[in-house]
């Protein structure tokens, strides 16, 4: 019990972890609505891949709480050089550089850590994801966000299997206690490294998904990765994981066979924005190595 008052009442130091690569113009603009939270952050780290990826002078108001480092480009390695910038935190939230979070955002996140010590992830409930179509424009965004802030809040937290990798929260003192990394096998846009690191977290406590945790991803589609690459780590990435034991089958097989039956049904009509072609091409790229023994993750690195 003196246990769970401690949790209960101790100060929670909060971070928010960035990775971005060549979206200046749309991390600027998500950038300041974060001081709109109704408890502050205490730091913001922005992971960059080049220089001109982030404007140190656009920062404003953040400037005092931001530090901006770089990386080789890769969303698991910028996300690990977050991880060891973040000595102080308690709690880290990555935020993809296009999510916007609702005001009370991360003063649910810290209620949820407070309140249930065995709690090592949480992430929360998109309330429009633009990456499922052409993307969402901020202002189209800010509005949703606006309107669902004003509903009453609903629900608890629910256990899940992953956290989603736009919008999910860590506790640092088991990353930290454990050694946890994201695993850089997972070149470029990392595809799956968000399930990857989550099971790794599942070994030492509950990943919960919370109806508090508000949000929109604006799903952006500048700065992503080429459709043939894209195709060929949505069957090698999967199939890694599994053999690597933190995706389990009756995840991964339905993941693959979902994407390929898009991508080949909706290649004679794909949709503007995304490259059916390409991803299929892929898909057969990733499928042949595969029947070959060749099959591995970091092959997209040398692909066109």
């Amino acid at each position: 019990m003196a246990f769970e008052g401690f949790h209960r009442h101790m100060h929670y130091r909060v971070a928010v972890g960035i990775a971005t690569t060549g979206r200046r113009p749309i991390l600027h603009s998500v950038l300041p609505h974060l001081l709109h939270q109704s408890q502050p952050v205490d730091e913001i780290v922005i992971c960059a891949a080049a220089d001109d990826d982030v404007d140190p002078a656009a920062l404003g108001a953040l400037s005092g709480r931001t530090r901006v480092v770089f990386s080789e480009r890769g969303l698991c390695r910028q996300r690990n050089r977050i991880l060891e910038c973040v000595g102080e935190a308690d709690i880290l939230l990555f935020l993809d550089d296009d999510f916007l979070v609702a005001p009370s955002y991360v003063e649910e996140t810290v209620r949820i850590f407070r309140e249930y010590p065995d709690v090592v992830m949480s992430t929360g409930t998109v309330d429009a994801d633009g990456i499922l179509g052409p993307g969402i424009p901020l202002e189209d965004g800010l509005r949703i966000i606006r309107t669902r802030s004003d509903a009453p809040p609903r629900g608890g937290e629910q256990p899940v299997y992953n956290g989603y990798g736009c919008n999910m929260a860590v506790r640092m003192s088991t990353v930290r206690g454990y050694g946890l990394r994201f695993d850089e096998n997972l070149p470029l846009y990392g595809w799956l490294e968000d399930v990857d690191f989550s099971r790794q977290l599942a070994r030492h406590g509950r990943i919960v998904r919370s109806q508090r945790l508000r949000g929109v991803h604006l799903g952006t589609k500048t700065g992503r990765t080429s459709g043939i690459r894209l195709g060929y780590s949505q069957i090698a990435n999967p199939v890694y994981l599994m053999r690597k034991k933190t995706m389990s089958p009756r995840h991964a097989a339905p993941q693959i066979m979902r994407n390929l039956v898009a991508n080949t049904v909706k290649i004679f009509r794909p949709e503007p924005w995304v490259d059916r072609r390409g991803r299929l091409s892929g898909n057969m790229r990733a499928l042949a190595d595969l029947v070959r023994g060749r099959l591995a993750p970091q092959n997209v690195t040398v692909l066109d």
